[in-house]
């Protein structure tokens, strides 16, 4: 293990909560997009909700090899995404019969974004973003004091 293990897991955690706010800021901004896509038909699609997926770091070779012969611990290697999914809610029907996207019925499909859930992950990736800057701050303390020793 590492002098710098403790900031670089912090470090792939902040990198990855970043994309996911991003992916959110995305979603929120398109929530009333009714042309995003093209789907095989040639028709229009609204936009879909995207959503990141979060997966553990591959670890090196040697910290298995080292694994299973016993000598070290396995610890955590920080965090990755490993995909962005789209959302397979259907979409939302609204009744707007002089929208220029509305159907023969007068309905127009909407996108499956909910803002109220969006905001509520915001905040969450948010809270998850600002831990990880605590953690990585007090690495970074600890690692200045341990400096300081040699004095």
């Amino acid at each position: 293990m590492s002098i710098f293990h403790s900031i670089n897991t912090s470090a792939s955690a902040l990198t990855s909560q970043r994309l996911r706010m991003d992916t959110i800021s995305s979603n929120i901004a398109n929530a009333e997009t009714t042309r995003a896509t093209i789907n095989e038909d040639g028709e229009y699609e609204p936009y879909r909700r995207k959503m990141v997926v979060f997966d553990q770091n591959e670890q090196r070779f040697s910290s298995h090899l080292q694994a299973a012969s016993n000598r070290t611990q396995t610890s955590g290697s920080g965090v990755r995404v490993s995909e962005i999914t789209e959302d397979d809610e259907p979409f939302k029907l609204a009744f707007n019969p002089n929208h220029p996207d509305a159907n023969e019925e007068g309905y127009v499909q909407l996108p499956n974004v909910d803002p109220l859930k969006e905001m509520v992950d915001l905040m969450s990736a948010t809270r998850s973003y600002e831990a990880n800057v605590t953690s990585l701050n007090a690495s970074k303390s600890m690692l200045m004091k341990a400096l300081e020793i040699g004095k």
